[in-house]
């Protein structure tokens, strides 16, 4: 027998708006995770993950997710450390530089 690989299916993307009606049916509507994954033909785990930052947006998160401006702010001074850190090691070569010319 000829062994059958599971397809995938290609990576899709979805609106805000779209996420925001998805995580209502499940938070405002009562409906579960894997009903309304279903329903609308997602994946469970990503719309798992939807809810679960809807509810760290509103404050009920249990797990400790971070609110999506926490992880912009996050994002945010992570590019400004790697900035200052390659800034840094300028002036350490410049100065290395200078010090043997004046030497």
């Amino acid at each position: 027998m000829e062994s059958q690989k599971k397809l995938r299916r290609p990576r899709r993307q979805f609106t805000d708006e779209f996420k925001a009606g998805a995580v209502r049916l499940v938070l405002v509507e009562g409906k579960s995770v894997t009903q309304v994954s279903r329903d609308l033909d997602l994946t469970v785990s990503s719309m798992g993950k939807w809810v679960e930052q809807a509810r760290a947006d509103r404050g009920q998160s249990k797990r400790g997710t971070l609110t999506t401006e926490e992880k912009e702010e996050l994002a945010r001074l992570r590019k400004e450390v790697r900035e200052l850190r390659l800034e840094r090691e300028i002036i350490k070569k410049a100065a290395a530089f200078f010090a043997k010319e004046n030497a």
